[in-house]
């Protein structure tokens, strides 16, 4: 049988805006939740905060960006992106592998001129 094989991804979401804090963090566990019941694991969520979007998604200005790293077997990314997509509350997605081998504590992101 082959082993499965695992990679550290780098996942940065964009939520709606329109959710409650409680909202919000119910569809943050939820997705959690769907990484660990397809065999990954969750290593650090960096809650980005409430930006400005540069264009206008699904009639919104503004997002929620979280940035999530976590392991996950190669095979099930596809069945993730799916519920992704389905979910009318994730504005936008996008999940690669990571360029490093370990979770950084900290990020920074430079500010964007004004």
């Amino acid at each position: 049988m082959a082993k499965e094989r695992q990679h550290l991804y780098e996942g940065m979401y964009i939520l709606s805006t329109a959710l409650t804090d409680d909202a919000r963090q119910k569809l943050i566990d939820k997705m959690v939740a769907s990484i660990e019941e397809k065999g990954g694991e969750l290593h650090k969520i960096f809650d980005q905060g409430r930006k400005r979007l540069m264009y206008e998604i699904a009639k919104k200005r503004e997002g929620h960006y979280f940035l999530f790293y976590f392991s996950l077997p190669t095979e099930v990314m596809g069945k993730l992106w799916r519920e992704y997509r389905l979910n009318e509350d994730v504005l936008r997605f996008m999940t690669k592998r990571a360029p490093f081998p370990t979770v950084p504590e900290k990020i920074e992101f430079q500010p964007l001129p004004e």
